[in-house]
């Protein structure tokens, strides 16, 4: 669903024809009929656009104006009069209105002015995110990048499980960037400002695991590759888990650790104590949507390394990218942002096992996934871009499971 639009005119007949006329362009409405019916929308969390008449019995629309800016200078006012009165205008635009329509104004008109205020809105209410969460050190929602339902849960866990002080296990399949998440569950947890040490658990031996221990004291060790970990090693970390004289520990597989103790590679009594705590990472292919997002920052990332311009990623790209299952995930992802950055030719696509039908609908479903973001989840905006029947955007949207607010 699209932010709203506060729709505050004192004339009826007028008021119902500005709502039906955004109504049929899919902006939702909330109609008032005075700025004091109004004035209780008007906060710094609206999310929507105000649009007002400018003539009004009492508060007038530029005291509305003012009254805005006082609340949050950010939030677009569009003003309406039936006077074209210029002086009327400058002062309003002088005033800090986002735009300025005469009645009776033309649909497409009004419609483009209300787009462009939305744009704006959802950028400002993005950027003071942004600003909000550097300032706040969410690393969960700096570090872990998508728009995905997936993406959310992954850091609203990550988010859960750093409060706890107990022993972490991170999974997912290979490349999905276990290291990373660790990273940022050590970040989200209540000593972010201690160690964070790294080592993989594969030839570890009790001294060197006593080393390590050492070192990260007062922060977190991360052990990678637990299932790894030579049995005499696992022993003494057993130990060291009956005590509280070790930083927090965090552990990592890409393996089946139940199959490791089946094979007695684990020994059962750790895997045990590191199931009780776990954080998933879903792999690319359950998340399809996430790939833009992931594949921008890491075009952005490898351009600023290499001291260069980012290439342009036009939709035939993404649709390219999104026709992969990518069984090598983040990481293998980073790699293709990493060529396509460098003009590097690209590796053969491994064989994703897809018939036609199904590599047809994964690029259908990219396109339209572009077509959202490029237009903020206006979906019926996306259609006109697509050369798509409103019904038919709408159904393919339900089809692939896509929600245009993921998109704002």
């Amino acid at each position: 669903m699209t932010s709203p639009v506060l729709v505050v005119d004192d004339d009826p007949i007028v008021r119902e024809a500005l709502s039906q006329t955004l109504e049929l362009e899919d902006f939702p409405v909330i109609a008032t009929g005075s700025f004091v019916e109004a004035k209780d929308h008007i906060t710094q969390t609206f999310t929507g656009v105000i649009l007002s008449d400018m003539r009004m019995p009492g508060r007038d629309g530029f005291h509305l104006l003012s009254y805005t800016r006082d609340i949050d200078a950010e939030l677009p006012v569009i003003l309406l009069t039936g006077e074209g009165d210029i002086p009327m205008a400058v002062r309003a635009m002088t005033l800090g209105a986002f735009g300025f329509l005469e009645k009776p104004c033309a649909p497409t008109e009004l419609v483009a002015v209300i787009a462009r205020a939305q744009k704006a809105r959802a950028m400002a209410l993005e950027n003071r995110q942004l600003k909000a969460q550097l300032e706040t050190g969410d690393a969960a929602a700096r570090l872990l990048y998508g728009i995905s339902a997936q993406a959310d849960a992954l850091r609203r866990k990550v988010r859960s499980v750093a409060r706890i002080h107990a022993e972490t296990l991170v999974s997912g399949p290979p490349g999905a960037g276990i290291s990373k998440v660790a990273e940022v569950i050590h970040l989200c947890g209540t000593h972010p400002e201690g160690p964070f040490g790294k080592h993989t658990a594969a030839d570890l031996s009790p001294s060197d695991l006593s080393a390590a221990v050492e070192n990260a004291k007062g922060g977190s060790l991360f052990l990678d590759d637990v299932h790894l970990m030579p049995m005499q090693t696992q022993f003494a970390l057993l130990t060291l888990l009956e005590t509280r004289d070790h930083p927090r520990l965090i552990f990592g597989s890409a393996a089946a650790l139940e199959d490791a103790v089946q094979s007695g590679a684990l020994h059962a009594d750790l895997y045990y104590r590191l199931e009780a705590l776990q954080v998933r990472i879903p792999a690319l292919a359950d998340r399809p949507e996430d790939i833009p997002v992931l594949f921008r920052h890491y075009v952005a990332q490898a351009a600023e390394q290499a001291g260069v311009e980012a290439p342009d990623i036009t939709p035939e790209v993404i649709s390219q990218l999104m026709a992969q299952d990518w069984p090598g995930n983040a990481r293998a992802l980073m790699s293709a942002a990493m060529r396509f950055t460098l003009g590097l030719p690209g590796e053969e696509s491994p064989d994703s096992g897809l018939g036609l039908t199904e590599q047809m609908a994964q690029i259908e479903r990219s396109l339209l996934a572009e077509a959202l973001r490029k237009h903020q989840g206006r979906a019926a905006a996306a259609a006109e871009t697509l050369k798509l029947p409103r019904k038919t955007m709408y159904d393919k949207l339900a089809k692939y499971s896509l929600k245009p607010e993921n998109f704002r």
